[in-house]
């Protein structure tokens, strides 16, 4: 049974300050006090999950259980398909310890130039899964995805992760480069979030 979310406190569970602040903006206009889990000091879980949506609600239901407040995490990444969907789960792998995602970007281009065809113009799409969970384990998962193409070098300041690589379908510009209200509007975590709002928030008004 569906379960509605209630105004209050949420919990964003992650360290990836650009999510959370892409997070925070989508729920804080719906009466919503986000806390992240960094500044709350919480561990980052080891991701032992096959997809994004299980990798999202190991990171939700265990932020939700050690403070006794629903938690929201996403697990989201490029899907490359000439490299068969990846880095995919593994995308913020790519980027390393330090979470150097100029380091994964490049590594996305060396992975097809390995395959002697051109980087730019291949085709991707990002995905976005959205776990929503209460501290009694009960979970609402969502997930959203965007098609596009590559594009190096990487070009634009806004964003994070990958975005200076990807140019959505129809566009001439990548995320990167991209006004962030309008990313957020259409981004493969909006589509994520809308269904999240449409079932665990909207209903309930």
């Amino acid at each position: 049974m569906v379960r509605y979310l209630k105004p209050g406190k949420i919990i964003v569970a992650s360290h990836n300050p650009g999510k959370v602040m892409e997070i925070s903006d989508l729920l804080n206009p719906l009466g919503y006090e986000t806390l992240s889990a960094k500044e709350l000091g919480l561990m980052e879980p080891e991701e032992t999950g096959k997809t994004f949506i299980e990798n999202a609600e190991i990171k939700a239901k265990s932020a939700a259980e050690n403070t006794s407040i629903p938690a929201i995490a996403d697990d989201s990444g490029l899907c490359v398909d000439l490299l068969l969907g990846e880095p995919g789960i593994f995308s913020a792998r790519w980027a390393g310890p330090k979470k150097d995602f100029s380091l994964a970007m490049n590594k996305v281009e060396n992975a097809l130039n390995n395959k002697n065809v051109d980087p730019t113009g291949q085709k991707a799409k990002f995905v976005c899964a959205l776990s929503l969970c209460w501290p009694d384990g009960h979970c609402e998962n969502f997930e959203g995805q965007i098609s596009g193409t590559l594009s190096f070098p990487p070009k634009g300041k806004f964003g994070f992760g990958y975005d200076p690589i990807f140019k959505p379908l129809g566009f001439d510009i990548t995320f990167g480069e991209m006004d962030p209200d309008k990313k957020h509007s259409m981004s493969h975590r909006a589509e994520a979030f809308n269904q999240l709002v449409k079932i665990c928030i909207s209903e309930k008004k």
